[in-house]
């Protein structure tokens, strides 16, 4: 932790880019878009679960909950 005025700063921690990104909970949309990206994975279309995946988090639901 670095110290700031005599405070720590929290550290920062980032998202596995490796990991599909979580729906937003209680948004329907991101909870479809993760079904789709998962049926999408276990069909090997890696491609195509890929999509659901950045669509997931340009979703506005889901960039609301990061902030």
């Amino acid at each position: 932790m670095t110290m700031h005025n005599g405070l720590q700063e929290k550290p920062i921690t980032l998202p596995d880019p490796t990991r599909p990104p979580r729906p937003a909970p209680g948004c329907g949309v991101c909870g479809a878009l993760d079904k789709q990206r998962a049926e999408a994975e276990n069909e090997g279309d890696i491609r195509r679960a890929t999509m659901f995946e950045i669509e997931m988090r340009r979703h506005p639901k889901h960039l609301e909950e990061k902030t």
